[in-house]
């Protein structure tokens, strides 16, 4: 069977993103301990509400439709559940909260692109401490961090970023801000104010 190489002018498509930045005191202190444990994650701490994913889309067409999916979501808390350990990677595991997986979901609509693997049912929100850890150094790694506690423990997200990978760093290309939550008492208009 025949292989084709693509063509050269036809460059790989960049990977993007959809994600939620630590707070400075939890993402400070998971760079601390990459630095310590030698160890590192894809770019700097991030959530992704939506996993890498691939698209024809040029760069203002994904910001559109990424505006369009994001348009009214109010900012969310993330609650931090504790450490986890899968082959080649240990993380920070988030709580799937019922707002976190609709806004998940709803990530998973801006089309044409492709799908990650952990994406839809298998969805898991996390923050990676370290990616591609070999067999042998798994059991020393997870010794030294299972048993400590992050500094901060649930962390609100008041904007998301969509991001690109770019040459192994990931480049955020642009930042939505998330509407805060709904306030109950309507500030006074210049009809209604007291005199």
């Amino acid at each position: 069977m025949p292989m084709f190489l693509p063509p050269l002018d036809e460059a790989p498509r960049p990977l993007y993103s959809i994600v939620a930045w630590p707070p400075e005191a939890l993402d400070s202190w998971l760079r601390r301990l990459q630095d310590r444990l030698n160890v590192r994650g894809f770019g700097l701490p991030h959530l992704n509400v939506r996993a890498p994913f691939q698209t024809p889309l040029r760069s203002a067409e994904l910001v559109d439709a990424c505006r369009d999916v994001l348009r009214g979501q109010p900012a969310f808390d993330v609650q931090v559940r504790g450490w986890k350990q899968l082959p080649g990677v240990i993380f920070l595991e988030c709580e799937l909260g019922a707002e976190l997986r609709a806004l998940h979901d709803r990530t998973l609509s801006i089309e044409p692109s492709s799908r990650a693997r952990y994406d839809g049912p298998d969805y898991r929100p996390h923050l990676t401490l370290a990616l591609g850890v070999l067999p042998w150094a798994e059991p020393v790694l997870w010794e030294q961090v299972r048993d400590l506690i992050p500094p901060v423990l649930s962390f609100r997200v008041e904007a998301l970023s969509l991001t690109r990978e770019h040459r192994g760093e990931v480049q955020e290309l642009h930042t939505f801000p998330l509407t805060g939550p709904a306030d109950p008492t309507p500030a006074p208009t210049a009809e209604s104010a007291p005199s």
